[in-house]
C-alpha cells in the first residue's frame, strides 16, 4: 500500500524496513544464491526435510540461561528473560549495561540484525545480485559524511561510549557463533561479520521517514501530465496549498526514473493510503487512579521476525523498559523510574529534490569526467567518490557517487541532475539514537531538553510523569522555507533553506486544560500556528475518534485503554453507507441480502461478520469507480493513493447528480460482490472479514518456519489500523504499550509474533496467539516482579 509520505514512516524505512525488507529482498534471493556453486534454495530447501530444517534451527539456538565467559565486560551482568521474552538485563556499569544489550540483541535477532547492517551499508547486492545495486548506491550516497564530534554529541554526551559498547557486545556474539550461526546464514552461504562503531549511525534507517523527495517526483509527474488543478484535486494536501511550480522549472521527464534508488529505497507498494501510528495521554482528574495514563501503539509492517525488541536496561543511571530496534540501544519507546513516553510521526517535510543545471568542466586523472553544477551564475565543480558494490553471479562494480553542495545527485537526464537535500545530512540526524538521552529524563524540562536532540524521524513525544504532568511536542529538525516543498524546485541558488526552526517554536502542550492529548499522524498543527511543518497530514478519522471516546468518558483504566486501541469502528463507513441505502431505496433494490446486511451494520469492522467484508470490498471498489469518474487512466494511474475524504464528497455530496451517484454506488456493490464470490464462492455462510482479512508470518526462507496466519478486525481507517492491499494486513500495530505511572508494573504491552528471531526459539512466535486475541502481556518493571516471571537466567561474566 502506498500513502501519502509521513504516514507511511511506519512501512518503508530502513528501520521499519527490516521485516519488510527483509521479507521482499529475500524472496529474490531465493532466486538468485545459485551463484558461485551456492545451491538455490528452492534445490536446498526441496533437500531438506521440513522436520530437518526444524531440527538445524534448534541446533543452533542461543543459550539463555547458565553462565558464558565474554571477553570485554568489566563485571558479572544478569540477565533475566521473562515468560514473555523480555529480558532484564541489571549490570554494575553503563559500559556492561550496553555491552550486554548488544549482546542479547544479537542472541535473538542477529540475522535480521546483518540484514539491517547489509541495508543500511548498501550492500544487498552481495546476496540478491544486480536488482540491489540501485538501492545499494543510493545507501551510499546518503551515508553520513560530516562532523563525526558533532554528531556524537547531538545524540548524548556519552553516546559514543555507549554506541561502542553496543557494538562490542554485538561482536562478542558473532564471534561466538561465527562457526554455527543462526540457520538463515548456513542456508544462504554466508557469515556474520563484526560490526563497526558507526553501524547504528547508518542513514537509510531515517531516510523515508524524513521528507518527501518521492512525493515530489510522483507530484512532478502527476502536475506535467495532468496541471496543477486536477492534482489539487486528486491528491489534496492538508492543510490545504494551492502548487506552486517554481516559475521556467520544466516538469516534465521528472518521474520514477530519474531517481530509482529513492524508490527502491521507499520500495512503494500501492492501493490506498497506509495511516500511521496512535497514541494518547490522559490527565490524573480522567483516570481511575488518580494519575496519568499513556497509550501508544506505532504502526508498521507485520512481518517475521518482529520489527520491535522490547528490553529493560537497569544499570548506573538507567532503569528504563520498553521497546526498540534491535539494532539500536536504548529504548526508543517505553518508561523509566520518574516519566512514561511514546511516539507517532509528525511527517515534518525535511526533504526537496533540486533541480540542477550540470556541464562537463574537465577530467580527473582516473579518466572520469568532472561535471559543474549553475549556483548563483557560477559553475561549480561537483564532489566525486569512487566505490566498489559487490554483485552476486557478477564483477564488482565500480560505482561514481556524486555530489553538489546540496547533497548527493540521484538521478539526472539531458544537462541536468535531480539532487536530494535532506535533514538526516546533518549531525544528529541517525534514527532513533537521541532515545539515549530521553530515556534519563527526569521531568518536563529535562525531557525537553531530550527532545531536542530528537532530528529524525520527527515524532509527536508524548509524556506522562509519576507528579501527575503530561505533555506533548512536535519534536525533530526542521527546514525553514519560502515555498510549499511539494515539487522539485531549482538549484541555481533561488530555493535555499533559511535554516532551521529553533526547537522552542515547535509545537507542544504541557497539562492542557481538556485533560488529555491525542496525536494519530493527523494535522496536529495549533490554531494559529504558522509555520507550515508538512502539507501532508494523515487524514483525522482515528484522531477524531480517540478524541471523541476520550472526551466523553472517565475514570479509565489500562483495560479500558486496551479496548480503545482495538477500537474498530470505522467512521467513514458511517457516512458512506447510507448513500449505498438510499440509492438501494431509489432502485427499488432495498431486499437485497447484500444491502439488508449493510443495513443492520454497526460500521465495526468485526473480523466475525458479514458486513464488513462486504463494505471493504465495496469501498475498495467505489473509489476505483471515484476516481475513474474523476481523471484518465493515465492520469489515475500517477495517483499514489486514493483519498477517502474526496471519495465521500463524491458519493454524498453535490458535484455529481443523484442518478450517477445511485448507479455508482449500486454498481460497485456488484463488483464487491463478484470479487468476493470469485475468492471465496457463492456459499456465504463463510462470508466473514476475517475470512480474507488476515495477517500472515511467513519467514523470508523456509516454508518450514512460518507461522499460523491470523484472522483480524478493522482496517485502515479504524484505530485498531489493520491495513494493507489486497484485503490483508500487511501493517498496524505489532508493538503496543499503555503505561501507568501509578504504578509501573501496571503497564502492559503487546508485540508479535515474538520476541526472538530464531526459528525453534519458545519465544520465536509465542506472542503471536495473545497478539491475534488483542490480549496484552504485563510489562513488569520491578525487581520483585521480574523476579517471579523470570523463566531463564544468564550471567555474562568476564573472560
Amino acid at each position: 500500500m502506498k500513502r501519502a509520505r509521513p504516514y507511511n514512516c511506519e512501512l518503508r524505512t530502513a528501520n521499519c524496513m527490516t521485516p519488510l525488507l527483509i521479507a521482499t529482498l529475500l524472496v529474490a534471493l531465493s532466486a538468485h544464491v545459485s551463484a558461485q556453486g551456492t545451491p538455490a534454495m528452492g534445490t536446498l530447501t526441496t533437500r531438506l526435510a521440513s522436520s530437518d530444517l526444524r531440527d538445524s534451527a534448534r541446533a543452533r539456538l542461543s543459550q539463555i540461561e547458565g553462565r558464558i565467559e565474554v571477553p570485554g565486560l568489566d563485571s558479572a551482568v544478569e540477565v533475566r528473560r521473562d515468560r514473555w521474552g523480555v529480558p532484564h538485563i541489571y549490570a554494575r556499569t553503563q559500559h556492561d549495561l550496553f555491552f550486554a544489550q548488544g549482546y542479547v540483541a544479537a542472541q535473538d535477532r542477529l540475522w535480521q540484525m546483518e540484514m539491517w547492517r547489509r541495508a543500511g551499508e548498501g550492500r544487498l547486492a552481495e546476496l540478491v545480485g544486480a536488482k540491489a545495486v540501485e538501492r545499494d548506491k543510493f545507501a551510499r550516497l546518503v551515508r553520513y559524511r560530516g562532523d563525526m564530534e558533532a554528531e556524537w554529541k547531538s545524540y548524548a554526551p556519552d553516546a559514543k561510549q555507549i554506541v561502542r559498547a553496543f557494538v562490542q557486545g554485538v561482536n562478542a556474539h558473532i564471534n561466538r557463533v561465527k562457526d554455527r550461526p543462526p540457520i538463515e546464514f548456513t542456508l544462504l552461504n554466508i557469515s556474520p561479520e563484526p560490526w563497526s562503531d558507526d553501524v547504528p549511525l547508518l542513514r537509510l534507517a531515517a531516510f523515508d521517514v524524513s521528507g518527501n523527495a518521492d512525493q515530489e517526483i510522483l507530484r512532478a509527474k502527476l502536475v506535467a501530465v495532468a496541471g496543477t488543478k486536477k492534482t489539487e484535486q486528486l491528491w489534496p494536501t492538508d492543510p490545504y496549498r494551492t502548487l506552486d511550480p517554481a516559475p521556467g522549472l520544466d516538469l516534465s521527464g521528472i518521474d520514477t526514473t530519474i531517481a530509482a534508488g529513492i524508490f527502491d529505497a521507499s520500495r512503494p507498494v500501492g492501493y490506498e493510503r497506509i495511516t500511521g501510528s496512535n497514541n494518547w495521554v490522559v490527565k490524573g482528574s480522567r483516570t481511575a487512579t488518580g494519575k496519568p495514563l499513556l497509550a501508544n501503539d506505532p504502526h508498521r509492517s507485520i512481518a517475521l521476525p518482529a520489527l520491535r525488541y522490547v528490553t529493560h536496561l537497569v544499570g548506573p543511571g538507567w532503569n528504563v523498559i520498553g521497546a526498540g530496534e534491535p539494532a539500536l540501544p536504548g529504548v526508543a519507546l517505553g518508561h523509566n523510574e520518574r516519566i512514561g513516553f511514546g511516539f507517532t510521526v509528525v511527517g515534518m517535510d525535511q526533504q526537496d529534490i533540486y533541480v540542477e543545471q550540470v556541464r562537463d568542466c574537465g577530467t580527473r586523472a582516473e579518466g572520469i569526467v568532472r561535471r559543474c553544477s549553475l549556483y548563483k551564475g557560477v559553475w561549480r565543480p561537483t564532489r566525486i567518490l569512487l566505490d566498489t558494490i559487490r554483485v552476486r553471479g557478477e564483477t564488482p562494480r565500480v560505482v561514481q557517487l556524486e555530489f553538489t553542495r546540496h547533497g548527493p545527485i540521484v538521478g539526472g537526464d539531458s544537462g541536468r541532475v535531480f539532487v536530494l537535500r535532506s535533514a538526516t545530512s546533518e549531525p544528529g540526524a541517525a534514527a532513533y539514537l537521541a532515545s539515549l538521552s530521553l530515556d534519563r529524563a527526569r521531568d518536563w524540562q529535562s525531557f525537553l531538553a531530550a527532545a531536542a536532540r530528537w532530528k529524525t524521524p520527527t515524532e509527536n513525544l508524548v509524556y506522562a510523569d509519576v507528579d501527575g504532568n503530561i505533555g506533548w511536542v512536535a519534536a525533530g529538525l526542521m527546514p525553514v522555507r519560502r515555498w510549499s516543498g511539494l515539487l522539485p524546485v531549482p538549484g541555481d541558488g533561488r530555493y535555499e533553506w533559511d535554516g532551521w526552526v529553533p526547537f522552542a517554536r515547535l509545537p507542544k502542550s504541557y497539562n492542557p486544560s481538556a485533560g488529555f492529548i491525542v496525536t494519530a499522524n493527523h494535522n496536529i498543527l495549533p490554531r494559529g500556528y504558522s509555520i507550515p511543518l508538512n502539507y501532508e497530514f494523515a487524514p483525522p478519522h482515528r484522531a477524531d475518534r480517540i478524541t471523541r471516546v476520550l472526551r466523553d468518558s472517565t475514570g479509565w483504566t489500562v483495560a479500558a485503554f486496551e479496548r480503545l486501541q482495538h477500537d474498530e469502528y470505522v467512521d467513514i463507513a458511517r457516512r458512506l453507507v447510507p448513500a449505498l441505502l438510499s440509492a438501494a431505496r431509489a432502485r427499488g433494490t432495498a431486499e437485497r441480502d447484500d444491502i439488508r446486511v449493510m443495513a443492520r451494520w454497526n460500521f465495526v469492522m468485526s473480523r466475525d461478520s458479514m458486513a464488513p467484508l462486504l463494505y471493504q470490498a465495496w469501498y475498495n471498489a467505489l473509489s476505483g469507480r471515484v476516481y475513474a469518474g474523476l481523471a484518465s487512466g493515465a492520469v489515475r494511474e500517477l495517483v499514489p493513493y486514493r483519498d477517502a475524504e474526496l471519495v465521500v464528497r463524491m458519493v454524498t455530496g453535490k458535484d455529481w447528480g443523484a442518478a450517477r451517484r445511485d448507479s455508482m454506488a449500486l454498481a460497485a456493490l456488484d463488483d464487491a460482490v463478484a470479487d468476493l464470490t470469485r475468492r471465496l464462492g457463492g456459499d456465504r455462510s463463510g462470508w466473514v472479514w476475517g475470512a480474507l482479512h488476515r495477517a500472515f508470518f511467513r519467514h523470508p526462507l523456509a516454508e518450514a518456519f512460518d507461522l499460523p496466519a491470523t484472522p483480524r478486525g478493522g482496517n485502515g481507517q479504524t484505530v485498531n489500523m489493520t491495513g494493507g492491499g489486497n484485503l490483508l494486513q500487511t501493517s498496524g500495530a505489532s508493538f503496543r504499550e499503555i503505561l501507568d505511572p501509578s504504578d509501573w508494573d501496571n503497564s502492559v504491552a503487546t508485540s508479535t509474533p515474538g520476541q526472538s528471531g530464531q526459528p525453534g526459539s519458545t519465544f520465536y512466535g509465542d506472542l503471536l496467539p495473545m497478539w491475534a486475541r488483542g490480549e496484552y502481556f504485563p510489562l513488569v518493571y520491578s525487581r520483585a516482579r521480574v523476579e517471579r516471571e523470570t523463566r531463564h537466567v544468564l550471567m555474562l561474566v568476564p573472560r
